[in-house]
């Protein structure tokens, strides 16, 4: 199969932003572009377009806004409180995190950003606590289809305790008092 990506624009939160769109092109049924529709927040879009390398960082943050969107009216129903008080947040430094139109989103926001050390895998739980875990779990695995895998992927978090992430959250909290010891210095193992 092959895919070929375009680019197209789309209407974000009042501003135009190019967004990727897929078609098949073996399928002579649906030469109509698709939109392409990552099922996961930490996915980045990349495609090449005459052989020069093009990511979808854009198109993420925009997502990435939205799903803060979400967030903050998750906290204003669950936990009123919060946000007066006021929201800390934390993610690394990733392009969809660190863009002006999610700035301005938290600005708008009032959140304070923890300020994440850049090249930090010790304090990204996905990176200490997720990763190893689902690539045990996944290794000598074979899969036949993109579905195969996702099946895989999700059949493996639903069966995930409640514990799993607790333990990595909990952990987080030593891992950065660790880094604010050390003024940001790295950590040898």
């Amino acid at each position: 199969m092959f895919i070929h990506f375009n680019r197209v624009f789309f209407k974000c939160q009042s501003h135009t932003l190019p967004c990727r769109y897929t078609t098949d092109l073996n399928n002579t049924n649906n030469l109509s572009p698709q939109p392409l529709q990552p099922d996961n927040p930490w996915q980045l879009v990349t495609t090449r377009d005459n052989g020069r390398p093009r990511d979808g960082s854009v198109y993420q943050c925009c997502r990435y806004c939205s799903t803060l969107d979400r967030l903050k009216e998750k906290i204003r129903r669950k936990r009123p409180g919060l946000l007066t008080r006021g929201v800390v947040l934390l993610h690394d430094n990733a392009t969809p995190h660190s863009a002006n139109l999610t700035q301005q989103c938290l600005q708008r926001y009032g959140w304070e950003i923890l300020p994440h050390p850049a090249h930090s895998p010790d304090l990204a739980p996905s990176d200490f606590h997720l990763f190893g875990p689902l690539k045990r779990h996944l290794g000598g695995m074979a899969f036949e289809t993109k579905d195969d895998l996702i099946s895989e992927l999700r059949n493996w978090f639903d069966n995930l305790d409640i514990d799993f992430f607790r333990v990595s959250i909990n952990s987080l909290l030593s891992r950065w008092q660790k880094c604010i010891d050390l003024h940001g210095d790295y950590v040898e193992r």
